[in-house]
């Protein structure tokens, strides 16, 4: 009988729990490679290219687009260099003016001068002859504040105010005697506003540059039949070419005379900024560039204003602007003619407004 495998005394060696280990003859170690990273741009220059030499690297897009950016640009400055450089400049500043006041405020100005107009301009836009250096046919003071919508006030060219220097007379005038610093200073006196930029325009500048818009929308309240101004229009909105607006904002064949022109005259004036800032025009080649051409040439400004502050008014007047009048108290003959009387609480009210 067998002995039992663990029996004490038995010389035999015990069986191990766990099978015999198997051992390999030791073989060569070998040396252990360490993957190295690929940028994607080695990646995608050993896939493009399989050979050596100079690689090729095509401009992306944003590339492109960074040089029309910046040709767009230059073009733009050169344009707004050349126009500053076309506009008429001339002395409009008082050697004495009120205290600065909130916001900025324009004195903008429509001449009726003749001056520069050839026979041919003077038949096509029904002006009449050469009056030298000529009056203002339209007077408005332009507010801009600093938040806020702006505000443009019209003041009657009849109007009876003190003019520096001549006395009591008609606000017109002050720019027959005294040119745009006498008008200016006769603003601010009447006022109390400090005028900060000045900026005129004469019967064939607003002409040309109505017509390089392709004319502008007016809406008359009823028909206006006017020799004098070269005008016959039927009541309701309709397009006007450069000739009929001029008529338009000139005639005074209405019931209410000339009150009725500074109410068309801002009109006019709004339907032109609407016009000339509308995408239809500044994205047409064929129309900003006319625009540019007849506006620089046709404004005179005073002699520290540029093309980018008449951009202010455009911008200004774009993003909405309240119209009014001077409040009126009535009309009175003088030795100076037929005058417009303002109303002293009415204006004085008005102007602390917008000091």
């Amino acid at each position: 009988m067998n002995a039992p495998v663990n029996a004490p005394g038995s010389t035999s060696r015990p069986a191990s729990r766990f099978p015999s280990v198997v051992r390999f003859p030791p073989q060569p170690q070998q040396p252990v490679e360490v993957p190295r990273r690929i940028s994607r741009r080695t990646a995608a220059g050993a896939a493009g290219h399989s050979g050596g030499g100079r690689r090729f690297r095509a401009p992306g897009c944003l590339g492109a687009f960074g040089w029309v950016v910046a040709i767009v640009l230059v073009l733009t400055l050169a344009v707004t260099l050349w126009a500053d450089a076309q506009l008429n400049r001339v002395e409009s500043t008082p050697s004495q003016q009120v205290a600065d006041t909130r916001g900025t405020n324009w004195l903008l100005v429509g001449s009726d001068s003749r001056q520069g107009l050839s026979d041919e301009d003077v038949d096509r836009l029904g002006t009449g002859g050469d009056i030298g250096v000529g009056r203002t046919d339209t007077i408005m003071l332009l507010h801009i504040p600093t938040g806020g919508q702006a505000r443009l006030v019209s003041l009657p060219r009849d109007s009876y105010v003190t003019i520096p220097g001549y006395g009591e007379d008609k606000i017109n005038s002050a720019f027959t005697y005294g040119g745009p610093t006498l008008l200016t200073a006769t603003v601010e006196q009447a006022t109390g506003l400090h005028i900060d930029h000045y900026a005129e325009i004469g019967m064939g500048g607003l002409a040309n540059v109505v017509d390089s818009v392709g004319g502008v929308e007016l809406c008359p309240e009823y028909p206006i039949d006017d020799p004098l101004a070269n005008l016959n229009i039927q009541a309701g909105c309709q397009e006007m070419d450069g000739p009929t607006a001029l008529g338009y904002v000139r005639t005074r064949a209405t019931p209410m005379g000339d009150l009725d022109r500074v109410d068309r005259q801002r009109e006019f004036f709004a339907a032109l900024i609407d016009t000339m800032t509308n995408a239809s025009t500044l994205l047409n080649p064929v129309r900003i560039v006319p625009l540019v051409t007849s506006t620089a040439r046709s404004f005179t400004v005073g002699d520290g204003d540029h093309v980018w502050h008449l951009a202010r008014v455009a911008l200004a007047m774009r993003s909405g602007v309240e119209t009014e009048t001077v409040p009126v108290a009535g009309f009175a003959d003088y030795a100076v003619g037929n005058v417009v009387l303002w109303d002293e609480a009415g204006t004085q009210a008005l102007w602390d407004s917008m000091k």
